[in-house]
């Protein structure tokens, strides 16, 4: 049965080869990017080498929240169903800037604050879908979330910013999966050091290729295998299931952090 899948991120590495891979599935697919061109180009790419023309676009730059909750609320416009949602879309390195206007760290504000407005905004659609699953991107590198970084009253180097914002991402997968207990959630990661830009722009080298990473999203998504695996964190490292970081089982740390998030939203109304 064919599935209305978006996957952010979705112009490069395993992003695009996960949508790929759904396309050739005879999936309707929505590509996002930051920049128009780039979605265009890919969506052409795909629909030639998958004959699937139900190929489209989103283009939203999530450094910016007010950019993602414009699409979210497009995206409520235009399509009537989500089965699956993958928030791939990430940052390690940026050659601009580490912090957007609000003053919070660029990986806080894409890995994790972006997803989480996206997701909250499309749940409506995320209802209606089909054994629905949510997607989210984390990593093996998983470190306790500072609540004034997140505030933007603290700076962070690179390494530490990342890894926090994969597990705010955890934490808060962990903590929607409890929310919505009808909709599927599962956080993963995807393998380190795979063959994308990310990796080799950040270390130079790379592990595994990228195809490993795609290959598992595909799984999760569709797969019957995890029909029922809501909740849980699969670390494709070790080829199945494992524990995160053990912040993402504090009930006390979780509910910090997403009252955090929310007073954040609730102060800048327009995310």
């Amino acid at each position: 049965m064919s599935k209305t899948i978006i996957v952010t991120g979705s112009t490069d590495g395993i992003g695009k080869l996960t949508a790929l891979n759904f396309a050739k599935k005879g999936h309707t697919v929505y590509i996002h990017g930051r920049g128009k061109a780039k979605v265009d180009a890919v969506i052409l790419e795909i629909k030639t080498i998958t004959n699937n023309h139900n190929i489209h676009g989103l283009v939203a730059d999530f450094s910016d929240l007010e950019a993602v909750s414009r699409l979210a609320e497009q995206i409520i416009k235009d399509v009537p169903k989500i089965d699956v949602l993958i928030n791939n879309a990430g940052v390690f390195k940026s050659t601009t800037t580490t912090i957007n206007h609000l003053g919070i760290d660029l990986r806080l504000v894409v890995n994790y604050l972006a997803p989480y407005v996206l997701t909250n905004t499309l749940l409506p659609l995320l209802k209606k879908g089909t054994q629905t699953r949510i997607i989210n991107l984390s990593s093996a590198a998983q470190t306790t979330v500072s609540i004034k970084a997140l505030k933007g009253t603290k700076e962070l180097l690179v390494n530490e910013a990342y890894a926090q914002s994969k597990l705010a991402l955890t934490m808060w997968s962990f903590y929607l999966a409890k929310k919505e207990p009808k909709l599927n959630i599962i956080a993963v990661n995807p393998g380190s050091l795979l063959n994308t830009k990310m990796a080799n722009e950040a270390y130079g080298q790379h592990w595994s290729p990228a195809s490993k990473g795609s290959d598992i999203l595909y799984e999760l998504a569709c797969s019957e295998n995890y029909q029922n695996s809501t909740g849980t964190y699969y670390d494709n490292d070790n080829g199945g299931f494992n524990n995160a970081h053990p912040d993402a089982y504090n009930k006390f740390k979780i509910k910090e952090l997403m009252e955090t998030t929310e007073e954040l939203r609730s102060i800048n109304s327009l995310w």
